[in-house]
């Protein structure tokens, strides 16, 4: 590839990437040239996503590092060891996250907590140890992974409603102290994806029904939709674009 959207040379970090979305986000980005550095909390299972990405890539282009999102120790450990052993941190997906489907009057504290520290701490925590690094050099991209749920509710997933809606805020925050160095922190939103995470959702025939009907492009998702708004997001071609959240959900959220 070349042009504004080469990322060759650029070193990615991605996290929650062994499977499903994040995974096909790193994809993407090496396919764009960039080297990619996986990360998950299942080392074998990361082990596995390392090996068949290196075998469509190049083992010297993908590398993994397990370590857990959710802590400030962690965190800084895995960025360390990206900086340390495959390069500068050129570009952060924070895409790691949990879901939890439970009645607000039911729902224990400790699951609420537990999805709003995966889901949206996690984005702080990554995301602030990538920018010790990215400032000093004065450019870095960012990409906070959203939801239709940033900007919608369903019943039961209060605490994933809450989560996505903080992260776009978070993303604009990292926006106001950062952009200056030249940062640029985005998201995207995905609608409703068909990964194996969502087969169950899938072959729902009431819920498949209603995705359809609710959603103007009437299908789901794939996850190869998400790639190139990673990509342009992730390269110079997007280098004035900073703040935003990108809907990427087939017209969900524009439609009544």
């Amino acid at each position: 590839m070349t042009g504004i959207f080469d990322l060759t040379g650029r070193v990615a970090l991605v996290t929650g990437s062994s499977r499903g979305i994040g995974n096909a986000l790193a994809r993407g980005l090496a396919d764009a040239g960039a080297t990619v550095v996986l990360n998950g909390i299942n080392t074998e299972r990361l082990k596995d996503a390392e090996a068949a990405m290196a075998a469509d890539f190049g083992p010297g282009r993908i590398h993994s590092c397990a370590f857990d999102v959710t802590s400030d120790t962690e965190a800084a450990r895995g960025v360390a060891w990206v900086e340390e052993n495959v390069g500068p941190l050129d570009i952060l997906v924070n895409n790691a996250g949990i879901q939890h489907r439970v009645p607000m009057l039911d729902l224990d504290v400790k699951d609420w907590d537990r999805v709003i520290t995966t889901d949206l701490t996690s984005a702080f925590l990554v995301g602030r140890e990538a920018a010790r690094h990215m400032i000093p050099r004065g450019r870095g991209k960012i990409i906070n992974i959203c939801s239709v749920q940033t900007d919608l509710a369903r019943p039961t997933i209060a605490p994933y409603v809450a989560a996505k809606g903080g992260l776009r805020n978070l993303t604009r925050a990292m926006t106001a102290e950062w952009a200056a160095s030249g940062l640029q922190i985005n998201g995207i939103a995905p609608g409703y994806i068909h990964t194996e995470m969502t087969q169950n959702l899938v072959d729902d025939p009431d819920f498949n029904s209603w995705i359809l009907g609710r959603t103007p492009a009437h299908r789901w998702g794939t996850v190869e939709d998400l790639a190139g708004p990673a990509v342009w997001l992730a390269s110079e071609a997007s280098n004035f674009v900073n703040g935003q959240t990108i809907f990427v959900d087939g017209g969900m959220t524009v439609v009544v």
